[in-house]
């Protein structure tokens, strides 16, 4: 069966009419940059995982520039675009801009859940915010709609997307901000055909488990908190990432891939690094 890779972005913290965030960070140029850097790779990319803080501040102008900037990549690309909520978007925004929903027809105390299939691997997205909070949560009922969708095996497995991890940090921030009652959400995935959960708002890219399964926290678009800041500070520094999620078989792979512009090292052909490498891999019978 072929593979497929997906692309996830996280904390965009696209704002409107040019305006940088934290009077440092240009977060449209680099999103730009990503996407540019998505379409001329020439690599296929079934899906973009988008997965909250799209907008830095709930603008419906950043709404509308970030989807401007996305769906005409995703759609020369031929990939499907996953919008998913994150602590720093506004539902009534969110679903209008991006999800094409009617003026007055979002609740904005009904948390947008989503579930898209690409490709025979299902895609469940979870809104994990809290109007005017910025820890996470899980509503009942959105548990028991989860479960429901869980009861149903996908052809090719279920990759699970919320803005909050569900994982505790040794990090205070990453701790003080974490998705609550993270056992009620282990509780139901325990034992599904969920692959892979992935999370982004931490601005720190860090891997984990829930229930047995692999949790995914992918490098933040716009800027990067410091793991290893001196103690008794939190460091912002500038830096951005997203991640390549690829299904090959049976396996899950996340990668994190840099943003910033690097020196080359090298630039070989694909197909004759392969044949270099050839006696050095173990030939089994």
């Amino acid at each position: 069966m072929n593979g497929l890779t997906l692309v996830q972005l996280t904390d965009t913290h696209i704002r409107s009419g040019g305006e940088t965030v934290l009077d440092t960070v240009d977060t449209y140029a680099t999103l730009k940059r990503v996407l540019d850097q998505l379409r001329t790779g020439g690599r296929r990319i079934d899906a973009l995982l988008l997965t909250g803080d799209l907008a830095d501040n709930g603008s419906p102008e950043a709404y509308r520039l970030l989807r401007a900037a996305v769906e005409p990549v995703a759609a020369e690309l031929g990939a499907q675009v996953l919008y998913a909520m994150g602590n720093h978007d506004e539902r009534t925004a969110f679903g209008v801009e991006l999800l094409g929903r009617e003026p007055g027809t979002v609740d904005p105390a009904q948390p947008i859940d989503q579930v898209i299939e690409v490709a025979g691997v299902r895609v469940i997205a979870l809104d994990s915010t809290t109007p005017g909070l910025h820890d996470g949560k899980l509503e009942p009922e959105q548990l028991d709609w989860l479960a429901e969708q869980l009861s149903r095996p996908a052809p090719r497995g279920t990759v699970l997307v919320l803005h909050h991890p569900p994982l505790p940090s040794a990090i205070a921030a990453a701790e003080a901000l974490k998705l609550r009652q993270a056992e009620q959400l282990a509780a139901v995935v325990a034992g599904t055909d969920v692959r892979m959960i992935l999370c982004g708002h931490n601005h720190m890219t860090a891997a984990s488990a829930l229930a047995g399964i692999p949790v995914w926290v992918g490098p933040a678009m716009a800027y990067r908190i410091h793991a290893m800041a001196p103690r008794g500070r939190q460091r912002a520094v500038s830096g951005s990432g997203y991640s390549r999620i690829d299904i090959v078989g049976s396996a899950v792979i996340a990668t994190a891939v840099e943003v910033a512009a690097a020196t080359v090292i090298y630039d070989r052909d694909e197909a004759g690094e392969l044949d270099r490498l050839a006696p050095y891999v173990a030939q089994s019978g």
